[in-house]
């Protein structure tokens, strides 16, 4: 019989994972959306560094900062009551230096009132990862297509269709598990290889772009929304097409103001 949780916590995310129930992981990055997809009875929600994509404009995801994602990050913390909120830390802010990283893992912790954070990459961040959990700090891993590398990789084509890329990706989510990620991040690979890779650990898997094996999914709000229509992967449903429903309510207001049809009598004080 399914549970009713009143707050999900990492605790709850295995303990659904040990029980066969998958999850369901979207993104918001401000107060407004997070309300209602919180209210909407999402498990968790990631404030992702796509903030720079969908909420900025950049092309990749390497220009937002840390101080950017602080401020998305603490709106949707205050309009969050049930789901768990998990943080993109930005590209520049644990690469390569281990104290760097738990330095912005405990801004974004102090600062936005979060519950954990994530962090792209396996072997490469290992120190980062330990040093980010001995603090006490639930950390979610990434692997397979990992945007801040996008220009080390040139193409956001799929990644692990090789075998010895596959073998990796299976290495670094054994390892992620062995030094305590509570959860870790499938994009952009072949669905069998996110099922290998899923059966080969215990903590529990997410999947963008990886199939349905995986114990949770996860979209980019604005895209499953139709805000945003210039991105059309295959691995992307969109469930609304609000982009078309707020041009033509803009369109109307227009209409209604040039033939002063608003505000009617109702409609003033």
């Amino acid at each position: 019989m399914e549970k009713n949780y009143k707050k999900i916590t990492t605790n709850v995310l295995q303990e659904l994972k040990d029980s066969g129930e998958k999850i369901a992981m979207l993104t918001a990055y401000d107060y407004t959306l997070a309300k209602i997809v919180d209210h909407a009875g999402i498990d968790v929600i990631l404030v992702g560094d796509s903030a720079s994509n969908v909420m900025a404009g950049h092309e990749t995801t390497l220009p937002i900062t840390l101080d950017q994602m602080i401020y998305h990050a603490s709106s949707v913390v205050r309009a969050v009551e049930r789901a768990l909120v998990i943080v993109d830390l930005p590209f520049g802010s644990y690469q390569g230096n281990s104290k760097i990283a738990l330095e912005s893992t405990i801004r974004i912790m102090k600062e936005s009132g979060a519950h954990g954070v994530k962090l792209e990459g396996g072997k490469a961040v290992k120190e980062s990862v330990e040093r980010i959990i001995s603090a006490g700090v639930p950390v979610m891993g990434h692997l397979g297509l990992t945007p801040q590398s996008i220009y080390k990789f040139g193409t956001y084509n799929v990644r692990a269709k090789e075998e010895a890329e596959a073998a990796q990706l299976v290495e670094d989510a054994k390892l992620l598990e062995q030094i305590g990620c509570f959860s870790v991040v499938f994009e952009k690979i072949p669905a069998s290889v996110a099922k290998t890779a899923t059966e080969a650990i215990h903590i529990p898997t997410i999947g963008i772009g990886a199939g349905p094996h995986t114990d949770r999914q996860v979209l980019v709000l604005h895209d499953m929304l139709g805000l945003t229509t210039e991105f059309s992967p295959r691995f992307l449903r969109r469930y609304l097409n609000l982009a078309e429903e707020i041009t033509g309510g803009v369109q109307q207001y227009i209409k209604d103001v040039k033939a002063i049809d608003f505000p009617n009598e109702k409609e003033q004080y």
